[in-house]
């Protein structure tokens, strides 16, 4: 079997534009692919094509050689896009393979180590930021049968932030302490805001609210501030998703300082996201991989983790996305109860509907814009 082609898609999703792919082979069996990347479709799209031809006319079972040829072969860092790029090809492979052999991915990477997987909700806290929007949009999350939940309620902060501001976040993560009970996981987003001084205060402040984890306090170049929050914060750190090659995963890992780790298999593709599994369970350490994507993203995670002995929490934006979003792709994860299970289709188990994608075209105001006021509201951005 030989890979004959490489297909791009782009759906405009109202918060970011998903990216997908279609690798085709001279047998007909082909496999599909996501390489969403927030901000940069176009550009994304254009890597695709820029290094398919390093996987065309080869066996797309050859997957470990074309991780390695995509990347070193260009001789250039691309970094999150070449990564996308990267994923988007390789995981349209995995699910040819799955096709061909007739079993689910997760059988082809180690098989099942959980029968089933508790997520958590995320993108479910759009609109006003206040305490009592937070309250009330949580209590609608765990009478849906969630057991966690994640959120931002730093509003646009960067580096630092005024006390009124301090104080409003604080609040807000009171508030959905408040209605979900002590039960309920909480997880705290940073989206990588804070100096080191302004994360170790927050940490501090939200310890009484009992938060599962902190979630990237500060940027992630710098491994050693990382590093640094992670060892003098109350509240675990948990990290990862901006990384795109394991020797950035090496150099956290040796500080045993981060031991939650949100890997981001579309900026690895899932053979280096495997990898990068087995050196967290070597540190000791679990897995929460990054699933903010789109919804192949999630089903890839989903396989991922199904995989992973080490494996912590799913993370899951589909019963917070338009409805639309559900018929994009034939088949789509399923939450019941605050858990989602695979079946045994082979490969990723879905197919793209190539006709509802099309009715929903690339728009470039289609991204997050994290550090505006107002961005949790998901809206639509009307202009520069």
């Amino acid at each position: 079997m030989k890979i004959t082609d490489v297909k791009t898609f782009i759906v405009g999703n109202q918060w970011k534009n998903w990216v997908f792919t279609k690798v085709e082979t001279d047998e007909g069996i082909y496999g599909i692919g996501e390489a969403t990347l927030n901000g940069l479709a176009k550009t994304v799209e254009a890597a695709i094509h820029e290094l398919k031809r390093f996987v065309i006319g080869r066996d797309p079972f050859d997957v470990e050689n074309h991780t390695l040829r995509l990347f070193r072969d260009v001789y250039s860092d691309g970094g999150q896009i070449q990564g996308a790029a990267l994923a988007g090809i390789e995981y349209a492979c995995w699910d040819i393979m799955g096709k061909a052999v007739g079993q689910p991915v997760y059988k082809l990477i180690g098989g099942k180590c959980h029968d089933r997987l508790r997520v958590y909700a995320n993108g479910w806290y759009r609109g006003e930021r206040t305490p009592d929007n937070f309250y009330e949009k949580a209590k609608l999350v765990v009478a849906k049968g969630y057991t966690a939940l994640k959120f931002d309620p730093f509003g646009a902060a960067w580096r630092a932030v005024e006390r009124s501001d301090f104080a409003l976040a604080l609040s807000c993560i009171e508030a959905v302490r408040e209605a979900v009970g002590p039960e309920v996981d909480i997880l705290i987003e940073g989206h990588n805001r804070f100096s080191v001084h302004t994360a170790l205060q927050f940490a501090d402040a939200m310890a009484r609210y009992e938060p599962t984890w902190f979630e990237a306090p500060v940027p992630p170049q710098l491994i050693s501030s990382m590093i640094e929050v992670a060892k003098r914060s109350p509240v675990p750190v948990a990290c990862g998703e901006d990384y795109y090659c394991r020797e950035q995963f090496a150099e956290l890992l040796k500080h045993d300082a981060v031991h939650i780790i949100q890997l981001e298999p579309q900026f690895l593709g899932l053979t280096t996201a495997k990898q990068v599994c087995a050196m967290t369970h070597a540190h000791n350490g679990v897995t929460a991989p990054h699933s903010a994507q789109g919804p192949l993203c999630s089903i890839a995670c989903a396989h991922l983790n199904t995989a992973t002995p080490n494996f912590f929490i799913h993370e899951i934006f589909e019963d917070f996305n338009a409805d639309w979003t559900r018929n994009i792709l034939t088949n789509h994860v399923k939450v019941v109860e605050g858990y989602i299970e695979l079946g045994d289709a082979p490969g990723w188990g879905t197919d793209l509907n190539l006709e509802v994608m099309a009715q929903h075209p690339y728009n470039p105001n289609h991204y997050i814009p994290l550090f505006r006021d107002g961005w949790e509201k998901r809206e639509p951005i009307t202009g520069e």
